[in-house]
């Protein structure tokens, strides 16, 4: 019988490895073979797949003993408010990214960036990475750990990867976007992304804690 903590490891591999590996040195000979629609439909059958493997790898593994720290509302409140900011920066990031694969990137480069694009160019990426940092944070478990370093490691390099491939796709558009526009945050600028931004992430914070399962965000205390 497959250790379920191996299998989780092998699906959060699997998951990250066939991210990059499509995204960047597959994805010319993949589009070639298959056209923009053929590819697009694989990338998304192949991700579908492995998060699921993860998913159910992730179930299956015991929760076990925090590995450092301790569940102590300190830690659960500094969680909390990552994970907020996340929301936020990803929020924002749905309306007007350069980075989307949609009709108009090109010309969403070329504009001023604005709302959460003033705090990094890459406010989804990052999200993810806030995400597992604060997971990390408030339940430093092995299972929590392999799935948080594997969303962390794929959001972050990701975004790196993304700079380059995306240079080559829209060549001056994306080199006017990077400068300016910074990869790493500038923290306090999340005050001033807005208010959509700051309404559309407090609702899926609001709505993601509570379907949490465990209690967490403002729900631990209510």
């Amino acid at each position: 019988m497959v250790d379920p903590l191996a299998s989780l490891i092998a699906a959060s591999i699997a998951f990250v490895g066939t991210h990059f590996a499509m995204s960047h040195p597959l994805r010319p000979v993949m589009v070639r073979m298959l056209g923009d629609v053929g590819f697009t439909i694989s990338y998304s059958l192949v991700s579908a797949a492995t998060m699921a493997w993860m998913y159910f790898a992730f179930v299956a593994t015991p929760a076990g003993a925090p590995l450092w720290g301790g569940f102590g509302d300190a830690v659960w409140i500094v969680a909390s408010m990552l994970t907020l900011l996340a929301l936020v920066l990803f929020a924002g990031s749905l309306v007007g990214n350069p980075a989307l694969p949609a009709a108009g990137a090109e010309q969403a480069a070329l504009r001023d960036p604005a709302g959460v694009f003033r705090v990094t160019r890459h406010p989804m990426m990052w999200a993810f990475a806030l995400w597992a940092l604060a997971h990390l944070i408030a339940a430093p478990t092995p299972r929590t750990i392999v799935v948080a370093l594997a969303i962390g490691v794929l959001a972050l390099l990701g975004a790196h990867l993304q700079d380059r491939k995306k240079r080559a796709l829209m060549g001056d558009a994306w080199q006017q976007w990077e400068a300016k526009t910074r990869y790493w945050p500038q923290p306090l600028r999340i005050f001033t992304v807005g208010i959509f931004p700051w309404i559309g992430g407090i609702a899926i914070w609001l709505g993601a804690s509570w379907l949490h399962t465990m209690d967490a965000g403002v729900w631990r205390w209510v």
